[in-house]
């Protein structure tokens, strides 16, 4: 039987399912996970979900020892099938493929299996307050990658760009795609002769019993353009007590807490302008070092 040849309610209901297929097709694709190059590495992740934010595509899980990449603990990870999230409730658990490739992390492949648990519910939720533009901050104290102390005030004249990370952070699209955005604001901003003397860069770890002034040191030499010592001079590495770290963190609104040997945190980036004041903060991971250059240069320095 041809098409031409049905009835037009016939045609009709055939139009209206080809446009729903075409439509879901749409809709599924549109937050599909990317498409893996041939040398991305793949592990199986079992655990529980201990969260879900569906608007950014996260969901934090407590998983088992991942072999050959990870022990058990806390973790969040980028997860973009939106259908799933429906059923990703506290204490659900899920089974997933972790895809590693080209500095960035996924799930795919989830399974969920729905066992609500009470105990979990608001867990990691971002409640943090974030300062607003024009807010006032602190004259925090920390420690460089020197062992030197240094303050805020230190950076007053110039722009200053803060970011939080530690070493031994194991996804490539949390701490090392931070330093890496910072290794390309700070050749950007020193080739920009409205930026180069005029800002300055400050990642600050949140795991300051493990990375001491040496660790960030080493660290630090992997990103900068410049092996140098001077090169130190436009972007530090900080860290300081527990209480310090945790009162910088707060103020920009971090979270971040300890997960066996790892540390579990948000992540956050500010912009300070010379005279101290919150000029704009950055959520997540999705900004591009060409954007806050252009934010930096709209501070007529």
């Amino acid at each position: 039987m041809s098409f031409n040849s049905l009835s037009f309610n016939g045609r009709l209901v055939i139009i209206c399912l080809l446009l729903a297929v075409f439509t879901l097709s749409s809709c599924k694709s549109a937050t599909a996970p990317p498409k893996a190059s041939d040398g991305a590495k793949r592990y199986e992740l079992k655990g529980k979900v201990v969260s879900a934010d569906k608007a950014n595509h996260k969901v934090t899980i407590e998983h088992e020892e991942i072999k050959g990449y990870m022990e058990a603990m806390t973790m969040p990870f980028t997860l973009l099938e939106e259908w799933v999230y429906s059923d990703l409730k506290p204490g659900a658990q899920i089974q997933a493929t972790l895809v590693l490739d080209q500095g960035r992390s996924w799930l795919e492949n989830p399974v969920v299996t729905n066992i609500a648990d009470p105990s979990l519910v608001g867990k990691v939720e971002e409640t943090s307050a974030e300062p607003s533009p024009g807010a006032d901050v602190p004259n925090f104290t920390l420690v460089n990658q020197d062992g030197k102390k240094i303050n805020f005030e230190k950076y007053r004249n110039q722009a200053l760009v803060v970011t939080f990370i530690y070493t031994r952070c194991p996804l490539p699209d949390y701490c090392p795609l931070m330093s890496q955005k910072f290794q390309q604001i700070q050749q950007q901003a020193q080739q920009n002769p409205a930026l180069k003397d005029k800002t300055r860069l400050l990642s600050i770890s949140v795991d300051p019993n493990f990375d001491t002034p040496k660790v960030l040191r080493d660290y630090g030499l992997r990103y900068l353009a410049s092996g140098k010592p001077e090169a130190f001079k436009t972007w530090e590495f900080a860290t300081g007590t527990a209480e310090e770290v945790k009162q910088v963190a707060q103020f920009f609104g971090l979270n971040y807490w300890p997960e066996k040997d790892q540390i579990i945190h948000s992540l956050r980036t500010a912009i300070v302008t010379p005279d101290g004041k919150v000029a704009k903060v950055y959520r997540g991971n999705e900004w591009k070092p060409e954007e806050l250059v252009q934010d930096l240069e709209k501070l007529k320095l």
